[in-house]
C-alpha cells in the first residue's frame, strides 16, 4: 500500500529510557559541511576507565537508520584503543560525499549501565537542483521498539505534506522522524509540478511510492474510466510482461499488478500506461539487516591445539567479515571459514602464542567479539623412576613416562651424564625412557637421575647392591601328594570333563628340598611347557592344565614325585563327556496321504553319558527353513510324522540328546513325499469275451491325490477258488485290457487295481463271474445314410465309402458289382473286424453301377446293395435347324445329343450372332424342350444360333450351331432423309476440373491430374515453379481423351513446389496450378503405423 513512513515511531516527548545518560564523550564529532565528490571523517572518542566491560558504538543517520549495516565502500568504520589512557576512539569516514548523504546524525555509546549520544549535521555544497541519490530505502527501515508495542496506523506523509502548509513542514518532518527535509521538499517540489490535471483515463492512479520487504509480495492497482480499455506496464521504462513473478489483474475498470518475492532488483520505478496517458510511482524494497543470533564465546586453549570461533546469524545468505585487533582476516594456510546455513565458523588449526588478542565478527547489522587465550604445554610425568635393590649379576631397569613423545633427555649418575657400553644401554620409545644396565656390578650402586631437554625438572632414583652371604644346612623331608578328592572328583581319583571345557587340577606337593614333579598319561611324559595340555610348576603345587578338552584327552594320568629324601606317587582318572555323535542312516519307511513313517539307528558315540533321547526336524526341499517337530525328547528311533501337505517334497533329520547337550543334526534323509494310494478304478465292464480271452474296460478312479496315476493292474480268479492271479506284468496305462489265456468254458472273477507311487489302491471287482467263450452274433450292416439313396459323384472325383457291421466270431465280408465278384484292379477294397471300406482314387464312367456287400457267418449273412453312378458333362445338341422365321421372329428345333453324361439332360441355352458382328448374345437359358422361339430380333439382320445343352454337371464343352440362318427383312417404308448439317466444334481450352494442392511423401510415387476440353486438340504444356518440365525422365505425362496426369516417380523434397498445366490451341489457353507439399517421414510416424 501507499508509504507508511515513520508509521512505528513514538510520540514525541515519549522517548523510551535506556539507561542513565553520563558524559562519555571525551570528543565528539562535529557539524561539517563537506564538498561533493570529496572524503569527510568524524572521530568520537569515549573513556572506559569507569567501564566495567568494552562501550558500544553506534552510528545513526536520522533518528533511526543504522548505518552500521551500511558499511561498505562508501560508508567506512575503524576503531582503535590506547591501552595507556583506556580511551577507545571511533571514526566515520564518507567515501565521495553524495548530495544523499545530507541531513542529521547520531552517534550512540553504551555500556553496561550508561549511555551517551550526541548529533552533528551534514551540508553538501554543490549539490545542483537534484536531490541526487536520497536513501529512502534507509527511510524505509523500521525501527526496532524497546517499549510495549503501539498499534500501527498507516500514515502517508507524501498526502499530508502535500496538503499541509509550508509553515507546518518542519513539525510534521519531526512527527514521523524525518531528517532530510530538504531532500524530501526537493521530490514534493518536483511531484507538484508534475501533479497532472483531473485525468480522462484514470478514476484513480498510483501513488506516488509503495515499499516492501524484501521477500513480500506487493500489489499495485489503477482505476480507469473505461473498464474495456489495455494497459501496459512498465518497470524502468520497459514494459513487463505477466509470468510467475508479475502477475496482471483486471476486475472491471480496476487493474493490478502483483509483483512476488520482491528483490533488490524490483527496488525501481513503474508506471501504468493507457493510450497517452500514463500513471507513475517508485517502489522502494526494505533489506532487513542481518543480525547475530548466537554471540562468540571466549576461548582458551593449549598451544597446537585447534580453535573454533562460531557465531550465528539472521539470515542464510549473509556474508559476515572476520577481524582481529583491527586487521581483517583472510583465507590462507592459518585461517580457515566455514559455512553451514545460517553459522558461520573461524578455524585455527594449531594454536600458538601469536594468536592471543581479541577477535571481531561483523554482519551488516550487529558484531560480536571474543578473546583467545593460548597456554604453553606443561610436561607431566606419567611413570617416575623407581628405586632398586639388586644382587651381583642381575639387571637393572630403570624407567619413565613423560607426557610428551618428543621429548628427548639424559641418564645421570651421580651427576655425571651416563654413557652407554655393551652393559649399559639407553632407549626411547614413544613417550618412555629406559636405562638398563646388564650383569650389575657392585661399583654400579649410586643415585640415577633422567633430565628431559629444555624443562626445569628431573626424576631420581637409588640402585643398591646387595652381597649375599649364605650359610646353613639344609633341612630334608621325603615328598607328599595331597590330593583334594572333595572338588572335581565323580569318584576317587576320576575327573570328568565336558568337551571344549577348560581343566585345572591343582595338586599340593610337600617336602624338602623341594621335590621335581613328572607326570605321565601311559608311557608319554608331559613336559612342562606352552600348549593345549601342559604343566605348570609353582611352590608346593603341580597344576595340571587341559585347554579345550578333546576326546583324546581321556584315559589314565600318573604323577610321580621325588626329591632326595624319597618319591610319592598318584593315579589320577580323567574323564571326557560330550554331546552325542549325530544320529545316522535316517530314511523315510513309508508314505500315508499326509504322514510318513521315518526310522534311524542311535549315534555310533553316545558322548560318554546314556542318550535320552532325539528331537526331529523336517523341511520342504528347497526350502532353508527347518520345522521342529517335537519338544519334549522322543525315546524311540522310529517316528510317525504328521500334518504334511501330499504331493510335497520333504526331508528329516535328526539330534541326539544326552546330559551334556544336544548332538550336531544327523545327515538329511533322501527327500520323499507324503502321497495316498488312489480310490479304486470304476465301472469296471466286460467289453469282449471269445474261446480263451476276455476284454475288460474301466473309468478311473474318483479319487486320484498328487501321486497320479503310473498304471493299473489286472487280476482273475476261477470262480469258488481264492487264489488271484496278476494277468498283466507292468501296469498298463489305458482303461482297457484283454486278458489272454484264459480256460475256456470256466467262469472267471476279475478284478482291477489302480498303482501309484504310494502303492495300490483297493481293487475294483466284477459283480458276476463271466463265462469264457466265444458268443455268436448276428451279422449286421449298418449302411450310412448317404449310401441309401444313388451315390452320385463327378468323372476324376474321389470315392471314400466306410461301412460298420457287426457280427462275431469275424465275419466273411464279400463284395459284388452287378452280381460278379468285384475286380480289384479297379475299386480297393480294404476290410477290419468292424468295417470294410471301398475307395476310388479317381472315379471313371466305368466305376458306376450296383455294389453288393454280403456278411456272413457260418450260415447267417446279410446283404446290402448301392449304386454308384460317375457323371460327367453333356456332349453338344445335333440337327440344330431354323425352321420358320416371321416378322422380326425365328423358330429353332434340334435332338438332344448323343452323350448325355451318364444322367439325364435337364436344360439347354441358346445364343444368337448378327453376321456383321459376329459377337455371341444371350437368348434364353434352362430352356427344357428340345424347340424354342427367338423374338426381337433386329429388322435388316442375319442370324445364326447355337444351343449348349446342360446335366448336373453344368454345360457342354461345345455347342450346335444352326445349320441354316434366320433372316429379317425390311419392309416397304423409307425415311426421307434431312440433308446433314454439320455443327462447329471449335471452341478455346477450358480445363473442367482443376488441379488440387497435394502433401505427398518423399520417396512414394505421386501423380497430379487435372481435365481439359478444347478442339482442335490443345497442346499440353506442364511446368514446374514457372519452369517448362522438359524430357525429364523424372516425370511421365499422360494425356487420355482429354484427362491430363503428370506422375513424379519417387520425389524427394526438391520436387516440392508450384505446378502448372497449360492447355494452347488456335482459339486461346487456359491454365490451372497446384502446390505439391513433399515430406520426409519421421520414425515416429512410422512406428505409429
Amino acid at each position: 500500500g501507499p508509504w507508511p513512513l515513520g508509521a512505528q515511531e513514538h510520540v514525541p516527548g515519549e522517548e523510551p529510557q535506556m539507561s542513565q545518560i553520563s558524559g562519555l564523550f571525551v570528543e565528539k564529532p562535529q557539524t561539517v559541511t563537506a564538498i561533493k565528490g570529496k572524503n569527510v571523517t568524524f572521530v568520537a572518542k569515549v573513556d572506559s576507565s569507569q567501564m566495567l566491560r568494552k562501550p558500544t558504538m553506534k552510528w545513526l543517520k536520522g533518528k533511526w537508520m543504522d548505518l552500521g549495516s551500511k558499511a561498505g565502500k562508501h560508508l567506512q568504520f575503524k576503531e582503535s584503543y590506547d591501552r595507556n589512557t583506556k580511551i577507545y576512539t571511533y571514526e566515520l569516514t564518507i567515501v565521495k560525499v553524495v548530495d544523499g548523504d545530507a541531513g542529521g546524525y547520531r552517534c550512540e555509546v553504551t555500556s553496561k549501565d550508561k549511555c551517551d549520544s550526541c548529533t552533528f549535521d551534514i551540508s553538501v555544497e554543490d549539490a545542483g537542483e537534484d536531490a541526487g541519490e536520497l536513501d529512502f530505502s534507509g527511510l524505509l527501515k523500521k525501527r526496532e521498539r524497546k517499549q510495549k508495542e503501539e498499534p500501527e496506523i498507516d500514515v502517508d506523509v507524501w498526502e499530508i505534506l502535500k496538503n499541509a502548509k509550508p509553515c507546518d513542514y518542519e513539525k510534521i518532518a519531526f512527527q514521523y522522524g524525518i531528517t532530510d527535509l530538504r531532500g524530501l521538499l526537493k521530490r514534493l517540489k518536483k511531484m507538484k509540478k508534475v501533479e497532472p490535471k483531473k485525468s480522462d483515463a484514470f478514476l484513480k492512479k498510483l501513488g506516488p511510492a509503495y515499499s516492501v520487504e524484501k521477500g513480500k509480495k506487493i500489489l499495485l492497482n489503477v482505476e480507469l474510466s473505461d473498464s474495456n480499455a489495455q494497459v501496459r506496464w512498465l518497470r524502468n521504462g520497459q514494459e513487463i510482461k505477466p509470468s510467475a513473478k508479475y502477475i496482471f489483474e483486471s476486475v472491471g475498470g480496476i487493474r493490478k499488478l502483483t509483483i512476488n518475492k520482491c528483490t533488490l532488483a524490483d527496488d525501481a520505478a513503474y508506471e501504468c500506461v493507457v493510450g497517452e496517458e500514463k500513471s507513475f510511482t517508485e517502489v522502494f524494497v526494505q533489506e532487513p539487516p542481518v543480525t547475530i543470533t548466537k554471540m562468540l564465546d571466549d576461548i582458551h586453549v593449549v598451544v597446537g591445539e585447534k580453535v573454533e570461533f562460531e557465531v550465528e546469524v539472521s539470515d542464510e545468505g549473509a556474508n559476515v567479515k572476520w577481524m582481529k585487533d583491527g586487521v581483517e582476516l583472510s583465507r590462507d594456510g592459518k585461517y580457515r571459514f566455514k559455512k553451514d546455513g545460517t553459522k558461520h565458523w573461524l578455524i585455527i588449526n594449531e594454536a600458538t602464542a601469536e594468536d592471543i588478542g581479541t577477535y571481531y565478527v561483523y554482519t551488516s547489522g550487529g558484531e560480536s567479539k571474543a578473546e583467545l587465550e593460548v597456554e604453553e604445554k606443561e610436561l607431566e610425568v606419567l611413570q617416575s623412576i623407581a628405586d632398586l635393590t639388586l644382587k651381583a649379576a642381575e639387571q637393572a631397569v630403570f624407567k619413565c613416562e613423560v607426557s610428551d613423545e618428543k621429548v628427548t633427555g639424559k641418564w645421570f649418575k651421580d651427576g655425571v651424564e651416563v654413557t652407554p657400553s655393551n652393559r649399559i644401554k639407553m632407549t626411547h620409545i614413544g613417550r618412555t625412557h629406559k636405562l638398563v644396565i646388564d650383569d650389575v656390578k657392585p661399583e654400579d650402586a649410586g643415585d640415577y637421575t633422567f633430565v628431559p631437554d629444555g624443562y626445569a625438572l628431573s626424576l631420581s632414583a637409588k640402585l643398591n647392591f646387595l652381597e649375599i652371604k649364605i650359610d646353613y644346612v639344609p633341612r630334608q623331608e621325603p615328598p607328599k601328594i595331597h590330593l583334594d578328592t572333595t572338588g572335581s572328583f565323580v569318584n576317587k581319583n576320576t575327573i570328568i570333563v565336558v568337551a571344549g571345557n577348560k581343566l585345572r587340577f591343582d595338586v599340593d606337593i610337600t617336602g624338602e628340598p623341594p621335590p621335581t614333579v613328572s607326570w605321565k598319561k601311559g608311557d608319554t611324559e608331559i613336559s612342562e611347557a606352552e600348549g593345549r595340555v601342559r604343566v605348570e610348576t609353582r611352590k608346593n603345587l603341580s597344576c595340571f592344565v587341559i585347554e579345550g578338552a578333546e576326546r583324546s584327552d581321556e584315559g589314565l594320568y600318573h604323577i610321580t614325585v621325588t626329591n632326595p629324601a624319597g618319591e610319592d606317587k598318584a593315579d589320577i582318572m580323567v574323564k571326557i563327556v560330550d554331546v552325542p555323535d549325530p544320529p545316522e542312516n535316517v530314511k523315510c519307511t513309508a508314505v500315508g496321504e499326509d504322514s510318513a513313517s521315518i526310522q534311524w539307528d542311535p549315534p555310533k558315540f553316545d558322548g560318554g553319558v546314556p542318550v535320552k533321547g532325539y528331537l526331529m526336524e523336517r523341511k520342504k526341499k528347497g526350502s532353508s527353513r527347518w520345522t521342529r517337530l517335537n519338544f519334549d525328547i522322543y525315546e524311540s528311533t522310529t517316528y510317525e510324522a504328521k500334518k504334511m501337505i501330499e504331493g510335497v517334497l520333504y526331508e528329516m533329520r535328526v539330534f541326539a540328546v544326552n546330559g551334556i547337550g544336544i548332538s550336531q543334526p544327523s545327515a538329511s534323509s533322501k527327500p520323499f513325499m507324503p502321497i495316498a494310494p488312489t480310490s479304486e478304478p470304476t465301472r469296471l465292464t466286460v467289453e469282449d469275451v471269445t474261446d480263451g480271452t476276455c476284454a475288460l474296460k474301466w473309468l478311473p478312479p474318483e479319487r486320484i491325490g498328487a501321486g497320479g496315476i503310473d498304471g493299473y493292474i489286472i487280476e482273475y480268479c476261477i470262480e469258488g477258488a481264492t487264489e488271484w492271479v496278476q494277468a498283466n506284468e507292468t501296469p498298463v496305462e489305458k482303461n482297457s485290457y484283454r486278458v489272454r489265456g484264459l480256460p475256456v468254458g470256466e467262469k472267471m472273477l476279475f478284478r482291477v487295481t489302480a498303482v501309484n507311487i504310494a502303492g495300490r489302491s483297493s481293487p475294483a471287482v466284477m459283480a458276476q463271474a463271466v463265462t469264457i467263450r466265444e458268443i455268436v452274433e448276428r451279422p449286421k450292416i449298418r449302411l450310412p445314410r448317404q449310401l441309401r439313396t444313388k451315390y452320385i459323384k463327378r468323372v476324376g472325383e474321389k470315392v471314400n465309402l466306410v461301412i460298420p457291421f457287426q457280427g462275431k466270431p469275424r465275419p466273411v465280408v464279400t463284395w459284388l458289382k452287378d452280381g460278379a465278384p468285384l475286380d480289384t484292379k479297379l475299386v480297393n477294397i480294404r476290410t477290419s473286424d468292424v468295417d470294410t471300406i471301398l475307395f476310388i482314387r479317381q472315379a471313371a464312367r466305368e466305376h458306376s453301377g450296383q455294389y453288393t456287400l454280403s456278411v456272413q457267418i457260418e450260415n447267417m449273412e446279410e446283404k446290402v446293395t448301392l449304386e454308384i453312378q460317375i457323371v460327367d458333362k453333356p456332349g453338344p445338341p445335333i440337327a440344330v435347324t431354323v425352321t420358320d422365321v416371321w416378322g422380326f421372329n425365328a423358330a429353332l428345333e434340334w435332338k438332344p445329343p448323343k452323350d448325355n453324361g451318364n444322367c439325364e439332360i435337364t436344360g439347354y441355352t441358346i445364343q444368337k450372332a448378327d453376321l456383321k458382328t459376329k459377337e455371341w448374345f444371350m437368348v434364353l437359358e434352362h430352356n427344357r424342350r428340345p424347340s424354342c422361339t427367338v423374338s426381337d430380333l433386329v429388322m435388316g439382320n442375319e442370324y445364326t444360333f447355337r444351343v449348349f445343352s446342360e446335366n448336373i454337371c453344368g454345360m457342354s464343352d461345345d455347342a450346335g450351331i444352326s445349320k441354316n440362318t434366320a433372316a429379317i427383312t425390311k419392309t416397304g417404308l423409307k425415311q426421307k432423309q434431312q440433308p446433314y448439317k454439320e455443327k462447329d466444334m471449335c471452341s478455346s481450352p477450358k480445363f473442367i476440373t482443376p488441379l488440387v494442392d497435394r502433401s505427398v511423401i518423399a520417396g512414394y510415387s505421386a501423380a497430379i491430374s487435372c481435365a481439359v476440353r478444347g478442339h482442335p486438340k490443345p497442346k499440353i504444356i506442364w511446368m514446374k515453379n514457372k519452369m517448362i518440365i522438359g524430357e525429364n525422365p523424372k516425370y511421365l505425362m499422360q494425356n487420355n481423351q482429354g484427362v491430363l496426369t503428370l506422375n513424379i516417380r519417387k520425389p524427394s523434397l526438391f520436387d516440392g513446389g508450384k505446378y502448372t498445366c497449360r492447355a494452347i490451341n488456335d482459339l486461346g489457353q487456359d491454365e490451372v496450378e497446384c502446390k505439391l507439399e513433399v515430406r520426409v517421414i519421421t520414425e515416429k510416424e512410422e512406428a505409429k503405423k
